[in-house]
């Protein structure tokens, strides 16, 4: 048993830690490898206002704005006011920001007003991800397990003696190595497990971006928001052999174009005039879906090659070598981009403190819903929420620490009426299944009839894996692919909910924006 139990090592669940170890035992599980997740992967930066013309209403403004009034205002101005002191902790950790002359070099992207964006170089993700592990390994009070694949929270129903009390108490989790389940407890958990991603054919995230901590939660019985808000990033490379690399929103911050491969053309100007390809991620992604649809197009391109070659290697480095290496150098020629999933809006509800309506469990980062993002997340504010949030959430289980009980005792994981599958196969189908109806159905562009014939293939395939799920050993596919339909089937019912489009969902049935934004909302 742990004092606190952290499920997710990346950015939200590390900082918790960090904030948490000075006078608690914390554990932190891993689904893969400690720097497997989405965290590692985010190329552009960090939102917040350091420079004098800047300032934190323009920023919180921006954000509103993006998230197409759905935000609370509220969570945006605490986190907004928070990124400034955020930046400066993990620039004591190590966190090597660009720098120009004594101040740090700020880059601007997609709906913001103001260059505010810290980077380090095109990689800020990993440069973060390295410099908070390192201190989580570093220090004593700090457990770190690898290869730990959640599949249940722990509740009030798995005590010995069933109290009735709907308390979270920690996470049964299969062990990747033994194949065996093992209980972890704790007085306090967080979920910081990321977001659902893979719930797409097309999806930047990484391979276990599988909704985890949103299913986990759910099924323990706490709400879920805003589920129906999934943005696509506007600039995914389109390339047949290299699957999800994302081409950084700060390629079109700092003067890149995009251009109709068929008429040769800038085409931002017929979709926002004004904002051109800094507009908001989901209308850029609204408009390159609808030329490729016009035009019969696999990509459009996006061309930064008018700009100096040493600006462009300078400021892209990651990107430019990988993308030399497929045979396309972006400093004298453009670069193939589609739509893809990329960022999940919405998620587990909680406070401004990451409490949800669980007792005893607590949320931070992509797989909660905060009210920060509302219809649509603003580029670079996703690390930032991790940050502040993954310290809230610390800071609140602290302060009420007399407050959580210990855990009772808990039943072991009970295999005694399941055996091991001699059907894999089944789980590779249906997740490829899975994943292609989605893209299909409940994509950029969304109508009624198409939610309903994803709807109606979520309910045959529902029965289907509980099914499995019942007879069979777990296995981290299995488990994988049990988070994924119900993550899917959250997604479809909040999407049939909203009979408007706002922000990330964009239905044809209903293409105007009601004059009251209003959270979606669903109770188990």
């Amino acid at each position: 048993m742990s004092d606190v139990l952290i499920i997710g090592s990346g950015a939200a669940g590390l900082t918790a830690a960090l904030n948490l170890a000075d006078r608690f035992h914390v554990t932190v599980l891993a689904k893969g490898q400690l720097n497997e997740g989405s965290t590692a992967w985010a190329q552009g930066g960090i939102a917040a206002v350091l420079e004098p013309g800047d300032t934190f209403d323009s920023h919180i403004e921006d954000t509103m704005i993006a998230g197409a009034g759905l935000n609370d205002r509220a969570t945006v101005e605490f986190v907004v006011e928070g990124a400034p002191a955020a930046i400066e902790r993990l620039a004591q950790l190590g966190v090597p920001f660009n720098m120009e002359g004594d101040t740090r070099h700020l880059t601007r992207e997609g709906g913001h007003s103001h260059r505010r964006i810290v980077h380090v170089d095109d990689a800020t993700g990993w440069a973060v991800q390295e410099a908070l592990q390192n201190a989580a390994v570093a220090h004593p009070n700090i457990t770190l397990v690898p290869d730990m694949v959640a599949i249940d929270l722990a509740t009030g129903r798995h005590e010995e003696r069933y109290s009735g009390a709907g308390h979270v108490w920690g996470v049964y989790a299969v062990n990747r190595a033994s194949g065996r389940v093992e209980l972890y407890t704790a007085r306090a958990t967080i979920l910081a497990t990321g977001g659902a991603g893979r719930t797409y054919l097309f999806s930047t995230a990484p391979r276990g971006a599988t909704g985890d901590g949103i299913a986990m939660a759910w099924r323990a019985g706490c709400r879920v928001s805003n589920m129906e808000m999934m943005q696509f990033h506007p600039t995914c490379l389109y390339n047949l052999e290299v699957k999800n690399f994302l081409i950084t929103e700060a390629v079109r911050g700092e003067g890149g174009r995009l251009i109709n491969p068929t008429t040769g053309k800038r085409f931002m100007s017929y979709y926002d005039e004004t904002r051109m390809e800094l507009a908001p991620r989901d209308i850029v992604a609204r408009a390159i879906d609808a030329e490729i649809k016009r035009y019969g197009l696999d990509y459009v391109h996006l061309d930064i090659s008018h700009m100096p070659p040493d600006f462009v290697m300078h400021h892209f480095p990651t990107i430019y070598e990988k993308l030399l290496g497929l045979g396309i150098d972006m400093t004298k020629e453009p670069i193939p981009v589609v739509p893809a999933q990329h960022y999940t809006c919405g998620g587990v509800v909680i406070d401004m403190h990451g409490n949800t309506d669980l007792p005893g469990l607590y949320a931070a980062g992509e797989c909660s819903e905060s009210g920060l993002h509302g219809a649509n997340r603003l580029a670079s504010n996703s690390l930032l929420e991790c940050f502040v949030f993954g310290e809230a959430a610390a800071k609140h289980i602290a302060t009420c620490w007399d407050d959580l009980p210990p855990p009772p005792p808990i039943r072991a994981w009970d295999e005694s009426r399941v055996e091991n599958s001699d059907e894999e196969v089944v789980i590779k189908q249906n997740w490829t299944e899975i994943r292609r109806f989605m893209w299909n159905y409940v994509g950029i562009v969304r109508t009624t009839k198409r939610l309903q014939r994803a709807q109606h293939r979520i309910k045959l395939l529902t029965e289907e894996v509980n099914d499995y799920y019942g007879h069979f050993r777990v296995t981290p596919d299995l488990i994988e692919l049990r988070n994924l339909l119900q993550t899917a089937d959250l997604i479809v019912r909040s999407a049939l909910h909203r009979h408007e489009s706002r922000g990330l969902h964009y239905t044809l049935d209903y293409p105007e924006t009601l004059p009251v934004a209003v959270d979606t909302v669903l109770v188990p």
